[in-house]
C-alpha cells in the first residue's frame, strides 16, 4: 500500500504558512513592505535578534520565494518578491474561502 502524496496546492500552502509562521519572518516583512528594500545590517539594528538569526529568517522568506536578495559585497539588500507575493496572497485567500464556505462545523 502506497502513502498518499499531498497536492501541489497543499505543499504550497503549507510552504507558505511555514514562512509566516514566526514573529521574526513577519517583523522582516512588516519592515520590507513600509521601505523599497532594507540592507541585512540595517535589519539587524532594528529586530531584536541575533544577525545569525536573522539570516534563518530571511533564508526561509527566500526560500518560500516572498522575498528576495541581492547580494552586493559586503552587503545584501532584500526587498519583497511582489510576483511571488501576489501569487502567495491568492493562494492563502483560496485555501481561506474554501474552508469558510463549508457549511458544516463541530
Amino acid at each position: 500500500m502506497s502513502k498518499k502524496e499531498f497536492t501541489e496546492e497543499q505543499m504550497k500552502i503549507s510552504r507558505i504558512a511555514k514562512a509566516l509562521a514566526h514573529p521574526v519572518r513577519i517583523a522582516i516583512l512588516q519592515l520590507l513592505a513600509n521601505q523599497n528594500c532594507c540592507y541585512h545590517g540595517d535589519m539587524s539594528e532594528i529586530i531584536p535578534v541575533a544577525k545569525s538569526t536573522l539570516s534563518q529568517h530571511l533564508n526561509e522568506l527566500k526560500e518560500a520565494g516572498l522575498i528576495q536578495g541581492e547580494f552586493t559585497p559586503p552587503t545584501v539588500k532584500y526587498c519583497i518578491n511582489k510576483e511571488n507575493w501576489e501569487s502567495a496572497r491568492e493562494i492563502i485567500e483560496t485555501f481561506i474561502d474554501n474552508i469558510a464556505q463549508v457549511k458544516r462545523y463541530c
